[in-house]
C-alpha cells in the first residue's frame, strides 16, 4: 500500500472532511474510493444493467434502412 500526501487549502480541506463524514468514511478511505472511481476501466453495474433495455423502443436496422436510398459515390481523395 502506498502513502499519498496532498496539500489542500483550508476551504478544500473542510469540504473533504465534510464529504467523508457524510459518507461515513474516514478521509483516507473516502479519498481512496474517489481515486478508485476515477481510474477504473470497467462500467459500473448500473450502466451494464442498461444494456439492451431500449431494445423494444428502437426500430430494427432493417426498418431504419428500408426507406433509405443509395447515396451517390463520393469523389476520390
Amino acid at each position: 500500500m502506498v502513502k499519498v500526501t496532498a496539500y489542500l487549502d483550508s476551504t478544500t480541506e473542510n469540504k473533504l472532511k465534510k464529504a467523508a463524514k457524510s459518507s461515513q468514511l474516514s478521509v483516507s478511505k473516502w479519498v481512496a474510493k474517489i481515486i478508485e472511481e476515477k481510474v477504473t476501466t470497467q462500467w459500473s453495474p448500473e450502466v451494464v444493467g442498461l444494456a439492451g433495455s431500449w431494445q423494444d423502443d428502437f426500430p430494427a436496422l432493417e426498418t431504419i434502412r428500408a426507406d433509405m436510398q443509395y447515396d451517390s459515390r463520393g469523389e476520390e481523395l
